[in-house]
Order: C-alpha cells, then structure tokens, then sequence
C-alpha cells in the first residue's frame, strides 16, 4: 500500500473555493456570446446522453430478441434495429464533438483571462517579491496554473457532470425494467469505485505534488544557471553546475518512477472493482431469464448500459487526478496572485503633476525590512534644472534614493517630493512617467536595438528613434551592422558591449524625454575612454532637467550643482567640488584617494 511520504501542503488545497474562484472565468460576466457558447454546450451533453442511454441499448436489444424468436419474416425490422443502433452511437460521437467545438472558445478565453490577470499582477508586486523569487520557478508556476485551468472546466463539464446524468438514467431504467437489487448493485459499485480511487488518487496526488516541486526546483536552477552563464564560466564551474542540475533530475526522476508506478494500483483496483459489477449484472439477468422473467436481449441491454458507464468510469480515475493535480497548480498561482504588493496606490492617489521638477528629500528614513536602517533622517534639495550628485562609499545608500524615487519601496518615515507633491499621494504610473534613469547595470530585452531604444516611450515612430539613437552617439554604430535597427541584442543585451548596452540605454531615456533624470552609476563598469565618451553625452541630456546623478567615482561628478555625501545613511558634507575639496573633509579624503589609485593605474600601464 502507499508508502510514507510527507504530503506537500498543496496536495490538501481544498476544490471548492478553488472552483469558486475561477468561476468568474468561466461565466464571463460582461461575454454574453461566451455565455451562450457554455448554454449549447450543456444543451449538446444532455442530448449525448439520452442518445447514449435511450438509443443504443434500446436498439440492440430489440435485435437480438428479435433474432432470438426465429422469426425470419421480421429481418427488415432487426436491421432497422442495428441501422439504429449504430446512428445512435453515431449521435454520440457527433454531439460530442459539436460540444468540444462549441465549448473551445469559452475555455481559451478562460485560460487567457486567467493568465492575462496573472501577468499583470506579477508586474504590480514590489522590487522586493522579485529579488526573493526565482524567475524559473514563477514561470512555471504560471505556466501550470493556467493551463490547469482549460483542462478542468473540460473535465468537470463534459465528464462529471455527464457521469452524474447517464448514472441517473441507467438507475432509472434498472429500476423500472429489472428491480432494485441491479440499481442496488449498481450503487454499491459506484460508491465503491469512487472511494477506492479517490484514496488511491489522493496518494498519488501527494507523489505529483513531491514531484512538482523537484521538477520546479530543477527547472529554476537551469534557468538560474543559464542566466548567469558568464559567472559560471568565470570559474570553471560548468562540471559543477551540470552535476547540480543532474542530481535535481535524479530527484525528479526517482518520484516520477513512484508516481507512474502507483497509476498500477489504480488501474488494477479499478478493473476488478467494474468487472466484478459486469459479471454479476449480467449473472443476475441470466439467473432471470432462466425463470422466464428476462429475454437474451436483456443480457445484451444490461451488458451495453453498464459498458457505457463503465467509460466515463474508467476515467473517473485520471478526471479525479487531473481536477486534484489542477487544484495543485492553480493553488499555486493563487498563491502568487494573493501576494500582496508592498507598494500600493493610495485611495485618493492623483496623477503627478509636474512643472519644474524640483525635487527634495525630506527627512528620508528607510531600511529593508532585515531590522538594518539604510537610511537615516536624509535631507537633500535639488532644485529645478540644477544637477545633484550624490556620492559615497558602497553600502551608504546611494542607489536606495533612486529606488525610493520611482517608489519601488516607500519610505519608512520623511518624505519624497516632486514639485512639493508626495510621492507616495500619486499614481505610480504618473510618477514613473516623470522619471528617466540610466541604470549602473542596463539589461536589454531579447529584442532588436530598435525595439530597446522605443521601449522609452509606446508608440514612437522611426524618425523618433533615429533621432535619440543620434542624441545617444550609438546611430552610427547601428547604422554599420548589416540589419541596422533590427540587429537583435542577444539575452539580456550581451551581443553589445557595456558602452553600446549604455548607449542604448541613454537613447531609451532621451526617448522618453522626462523632465527628472537619474543616472545611476551609469559610467561605473566603462573604461576611461568611453567613459568620457558617454560623460559628454549625458551631460548634454541633463541640460534643462533635474537630474541626481548617483556615482562612486568622483571625477565622473565635478561639474555638478552640488554635491551631496552620504556616510552610512546620513548626509556627511554638502557643497560644489571646489568647496568641499577645499573643506578638508570625508569628499578631499575619497578625492585624494582616488586620485592615487588613477595614478598607481597609469604607472602600471606605462611600465606594460
């Protein structure tokens, strides 16, 4: 019998609340046309089922009593009969296909829907929700769960719901035609079978939900380790990650074995228990028309309504297993669909409203949520069209500014203001729209250079792009490769090097033409001449913008307004480079200091 596994919580989701929940995708409330669709369908089930129930075993019995009284006379009659009989199982073929045709529409607007609000509420949770999940494992999660979804309403429609109705009319006609010990028969196996697979399917529901989450598990670390190709590369660990990978397979393969070899107990259990039912219905018929009370034909009529209802009842087995194993993956998508997200409108949030754009924090105070506070009590004021550098050692927060800008986390205390409206009392689709950033790392989407650069803004036309390619120094470079606009980038943008990636990423933002501009250490990862290259270039963005510039290295930051130092989440010095170089302070020491890493630098190369 089953062994002893930890069932996974999952595996216990209750059905009914799970039913509840997608039932809205199923009878569309604004879809009348749906509607009607699912009302067809019904309609062609019922009819399936009287033509099965009514039509066939009916025919075949009058033949074969027919024959069985030796009248030779009636042959027309008798193959009437069996003419009949195979158009009623003709009927059946041909309304249920009608079913599944009329029904299809209705069960890929379902799947759609379902999987439409899924996506958009993935892209609604925080910065937080995504740094903590592996994208492989969403993936596949989401992938499960819609699908579950089509393949449920089929079964829970057109085979449950069926069984229940053909079970009902072959009860109704053993009782009129042969008495209650066949509808008691019949019962008894019914309830018998039905609980004899819902154990055993329950087990193996517990088996498939241990084998989902190897299978997850393997998928995301593929996937982990793929996206991280060059790491992997960087220290000869591709032995070590194949071994990872096939040991999480191994796993996966050892519950897989177990779950298919349990589908045995099910099968075997499940045809002793329906032949058992066969041979005493039919014995019991037997046993009658050896008193006088049954013809032959009745055999045959017993024989075919209980194969008939064997059919479905075969499939109970795999339809209970399906319903439980879509509860499984639709339990799991729910999951993500209730996870709160961590940054939220406001009731009454109103659209930004931007005129200068100066910008202030004021009184910023903000930690991750680890207990750790990362910033504490910071106070700066960009006013409009001027440029703010902030700078420090790694860890004082700098990059969290920009973060808390586009409102990817809200503050804990203090506040952020644009134009003096709070950012967090504003559509953060209005806010983000405000705002242009060149990010430290600029990952491309799998697309064309094209495509990256009119992700800035829905809608731009060809001339527009050329034009912010021009604006970004990268329309050259674009303009010699053999497919110019539509050379493709690779995952992630690693067919272009860091300058192009962060050359395509400025024509993005000039595209987008925000009117408050954020670079993020948008220069850290160039060498010294494409550095100043793209220094040049975002210099000329900035001109008429508030822009914060975010950086670690100082040189990169001379020419700014002012220059706001931050020390371990507080605002250490403020000033232009000349002042607080000449102040002495935290800004002189990192200045002097990477004054002479740039020297020490120089002496290696002029001595290679």
């Amino acid at each position: 019998m089953p062994p002893d596994i930890t069932t996974s919580a999952r595996a216990e989701q209750p059905l009914l609340p799970l039913l509840r929940r997608f039932l809205p995708y199923l009878w569309p409330r604004h879809a009348p046309r749906l509607r009607v669709r699912i009302v067809l369908a019904m309609l062609l089930v019922l009819g399936s089922k009287l033509v099965q129930v009514y039509g066939a075993p009916f025919a075949l019995q009058g033949a074969v009593d027919g024959m069985g009284a030796g009248d030779r006379s009636a042959a027309t009659l008798i193959v009437a009969l069996v003419v009949g009989y195979a158009a009623a199982r003709f009927g059946t073929t041909l309304f249920d296909n009608l079913r599944n045709a009329v029904f299809e529409r209705v069960g890929q607007e379902a799947t759609r829907g379902l999987a439409s609000d899924v996506f958009r509420h993935l892209h609604r949770l925080g910065l937080d929700f995504h740094l903590s999940r592996r994208t492989g494992a969403v993936t596949k999660v989401v992938e499960r769960g819609t699908k579950s979804i089509d393949t449920m309403l089929y079964f829970l429609l057109f085979n449950i719901a069926p069984t229940v109705l053909e079970l009902a009319l072959v009860l109704g006609l053993f009782w009129t035609r042969f008495g209650w010990p066949l509808v008691a028969a019949t019962c008894v196996m019914v309830v018998l079978y039905i609980w004899f697979t819902r154990v055993v399917t329950d087990w193996r529901n517990a088996l498939r939900a241990q084998m989902n989450d190897l299978d997850t598990g393997a998928v995301a670390h593929a996937v982990d380790s793929l996206l991280n190709f060059e790491t992997v590369k960087y220290f000869g660990a591709e032995e070590r990650e194949a071994r990872r990978y096939e040991g999480a397979l191994r796993s996966y393969a050892d519950a897989a074995t177990k779950s298919e070899n349990s589908l045995a107990w099910l099968n075997v259990g499940q045809a002793a228990i329906t032949n058992l039912m066969m041979a005493a219905g039919m014995a019991y018929v037997v046993w009658g028309w050896a008193q006088g009370r049954f013809t032959a034909g009745n055999v045959v009529f017993v024989s075919t309504l209980l194969a008939q209802l064997f059919r479905p009842l075969d499939l109970l087995g795999m339809v209970y297993r399906t319903i439980r194993q879509g509860a499984i993956d639709m339990a799991a998508m729910f999951d993500l669909v209730d996870t709160p997200a961590s940054v939220v409108d406001a009731a009454d949030a109103v659209p930004l409203v931007v005129g200068t754009g100066a910008v202030r924090f004021a009184g910023v105070h903000f930690g991750y949520g680890d207990g750790r506070e990362i910033l504490k009590g910071v106070d700066i004021d960009v006013p409009a069209g001027t440029t703010c550098a902030v700078v420090g050692r790694s860890g004082a927060g700098k990059s969290t500014l920009a973060r808390l800008m586009y409102r990817f986390y809200d503050v804990t205390a203090g506040a952020i203001t644009i134009d003096g409206q709070d950012v967090r009392g504003v559509t953060q689709a209005s806010l983000r729209s405000a705002i242009g950033i060149v990010p430290q790392d600029t990952v491309l989407f799998n697309d064309t250079i094209g495509y990256n650069i009119a992700y800035g803004r829905e809608g731009s036309g060809e001339d527009e792009i050329v034009r912010a390619a021009q604006g970004a120094a990268i329309a050259g470079f674009v303009e010699r490769q053999p497919q110019g606009y539509a050379t493709r980038v690779g995952e992630r943008g690693l067919k272009l090097s860091g300058g192009e990636k962060q050359r395509v990423a400025i024509a993005r933002t000039l595209l987008k033409n925000p009117p408050v501009l954020i670079l993020d250490e948008a220069t850290s990862a160039l060498d010294s001449r494409t550095e100043s290259d793209i220094l040049a270039t975002l210099e000329a963005i900035a001109e008429r913008r508030t822009t914060i510039v975010i950086a670690h290295r100082l040189s990169t930051v001379v020419h700014a307004d002012q220059i706001v130092v931050l020390d371990e989440g507080r605002v250490a010095e403020r000033g232009t480079h000349a002042a607080l170089l000449g102040r002495g302070g935290l800004y002189a020491e990192m200045w002097t200091r990477q004054a002479q890493e740039r020297a020490a630098v120089g002496e290696v190369l002029a001595a290679e």
